[in-house]
């Protein structure tokens, strides 16, 4: 599942693409994928203008005049594609980035007044766009329960390790990837953050020093924030908003690097399970 910063970079490249277009028409194939009342969508989605983009945690949000959103999950194989007068794409990495769309992975098409088209599309069918009142998105059961997002100009280090306590018990990775704890978090950047900070992934939060989350917190931010600004990762089930694989995956220090040797310290990286999750660490520098 796409994490973060992959978000992110589909947020920016629609919201440079979209923002003022007028929505003409929709086209869905079956109610899983856009379970939307008929009359809400003739009403509300239907002749409104696009003015914003936004992002809550892997959420995308596509605001719309009529005071209504567009909420969408890729979850795993999901994908936007805008064509137009310039054609980009962003998500699992298929050949519906590049082929004649609508194909048999199209679940809704929007339609531009100017004849551009977005394409949501998805192999698997577990991706979703909702149409709701935008007052009552961040009512939405998983709205409810996220945590802050980590990337935020006020949030602190502080306030970041408070979210771990009440998963004392619990280890350190779990509770990162918790979505209720922090948001947007998935394996990648566990791995690299830990790694940073010099923390094993099993150890349990109640043994982190506050010394340690604060050094989490930094490394944490500061790899996402690259992985932002490199599009993304190059993991192999996502790409950017144009189409590209991200670049971050080259800076990775040790998430797929099992085998080559810490950057840090020169031991080799091994990789076993933790959190139910692959995970990746120099057994010298993050010691359990």
């Amino acid at each position: 599942m796409p994490e973060l910063p992959e978000v992110e970079t589909v947020r920016s490249g629609l919201h440079a693409l979209i923002i003022g277009r007028i929505i003409t028409a929709e086209t869905h194939d079956t109610a899983k994928g856009f379970p939307n009342a008929p009359d809400a969508v003739s009403r509300f989605l239907i002749g409104a203008t696009v003015i914003d983009v936004r992002r809550r945690a892997k959420v995308l949000l596509i605001d719309l005049a009529t005071d209504y959103t567009l909420v969408i999950h890729l979850k795993m194989t999901g994908q936007l594609v805008f064509r137009g007068e310039e054609n980009f794409g962003a998500g699992h990495p298929n050949d519906s980035l590049i082929g004649e769309l609508p194909d048999r992975s199209t679940r809704v098409t929007l339609t531009f007044a100017d004849g551009a088209h977005l394409y949501f599309n998805d192999q698997r069918k577990f991706g979703w766009m909702r149409l709701l009142p935008t007052m009552m998105v961040m009512d939405l059961p998983f709205m409810q329960k996220v945590g802050p997002e980590p990337l935020e100009a006020d949030f602190t280090a502080e306030q970041f390790a408070d979210r771990f306590t009440r998963r004392a018990k619990t280890s350190i990775k779990a509770a990162l990837l918790d979505q209720s704890v922090v948001a947007g978090v998935g394996n990648i950047y566990a791995d690299e953050s830990l790694w940073g900070a010099k923390i094993h992934p099993k150890r349990l939060v109640k043994t982190v020093t506050p010394a340690e989350f604060e050094a989490l917190y930094t490394d944490l931010r500061a790899v996402m924030n690259l992985a932002i600004e490199k599009g993304g990762s190059t993991d192999k089930n996502y790409v950017n908003a144009e189409g590209k694989r991200g670049s971050y995956m080259d800076f990775a220090s040790v998430f797929r690097r099992e085998g080559l040797l810490c950057p840090r310290c020169g031991t080799e990286i091994i990789k076993f399970k933790a959190a139910g999750r692959g995970t990746h660490i120099c057994p010298q520098c993050q010691v359990e």
